[in-house]
């Protein structure tokens, strides 16, 4: 096969889906997927939003049942399946979210992931596996709900059961690398309502909590919603750790990496795959 052969160059759609019903927060989860797209050429998104009843920010158990609800009951959700011919799914929303699996299943061999399952692969590639001095990567995330929530599911993603809860009143998979969840106290749709003030308490106090837990040189920001916050989070690494060691450490946008890990995906179904 050659790198002029056109089912390797053709283009990769890829449909971004927002669980929960807020067009803004779809709004700016496409911008940050669009950033990345254009490093490649040949991907394009497409975007997804939930109508009510999914709540217009998923903050617990119940949003995340209703928004599935929402979806699969949605003629026009099921209509776009069968009309368009996406290449990829990125379900938007940094959970355990049953839409992973359900679609996967049901648009089997297309690859579907979630941008929670994706950020887990990211942070893991960035943090290598060592014995001395062990580099980790933590999340910091929304409301108080998701500390237990997310780290369950972290350990369930890589095949583990969760530690006993810690002194930090939640429980986290036994692996070196992860530091843990450290929440905000603020939900998902909060982060472009309340005062920026009032962000920048919430976020650097879950932050700092996060760098003091180890060696941190990955954070992961745990929501779909908390998208441009990057520098606000580098500013805060700097003034923890200092310029010279901040400069090792990654901070991960879920849908970003979303989108480079759907097109890895669809890359290996290409040249890997039946022909």
């Amino acid at each position: 096969m050659s790198l002029a052969d056109p089912p390797r160059l053709a283009p990769i759609r890829i449909l971004l889906l927002n669980p929960n019903s807020s067009h803004a927060m779809t709004k700016s989860m496409e911008a940050a997927a669009n950033s990345i797209a254009t490093l490649s050429p040949s991907v394009s998104i497409s975007t997804y939003t939930a109508p009510e009843p999914s709540p217009a920010s998923i903050d617990n158990a119940e949003g995340i049942q209703a928004s599935v609800q929402a979806v699969l009951n949605d003629p026009e959700f099921t209509s776009r399946l069968q009309s368009e011919a996406y290449d990829a799914v990125l379900v938007a929303c940094f959970s355990v979210h049953p839409l992973v699996k359900h679609l996967a299943k049901a648009l089997n061999p297309v690859p579907v992931t979630g941008i929670f399952e994706a950020s887990i692969l990211t942070g893991l590639s960035l943090v290598p596996l060592v014995e001395e001095e062990q580099q980790k990567w933590g999340v910091v995330t929304t409301g108080a709900f998701w500390e237990a929530h997310l780290a369950n599911g972290v350990a369930a993603f890589l095949g583990q059961a969760p530690s006993p809860a810690s002194a930090t009143g939640h429980s986290s998979p036994n692996d070196s690398r992860f530091a843990g969840v450290f929440s905000t106290g603020v939900n998902a749709g909060d982060f472009h309502t309340i005062s920026q003030d009032q962000v920048n308490v919430r976020l650097r106090e879950a932050t700092q909590r996060l760098l003091s837990s180890g060696n941190v040189t990955c954070v992961v920001m745990g929501c779909g919603g908390m998208g441009g916050l990057q520098d606000m989070i580098r500013t805060i690494v700097v003034q923890e750790y200092g310029q010279d060691r901040a400069r090792g450490v990654s901070i991960v946008d879920g849908v970003q990496a979303g989108v480079l890990q759907l097109q890895q995906a669809v890359l290996s179904r290409r040249v890997f795959g039946v022909k």
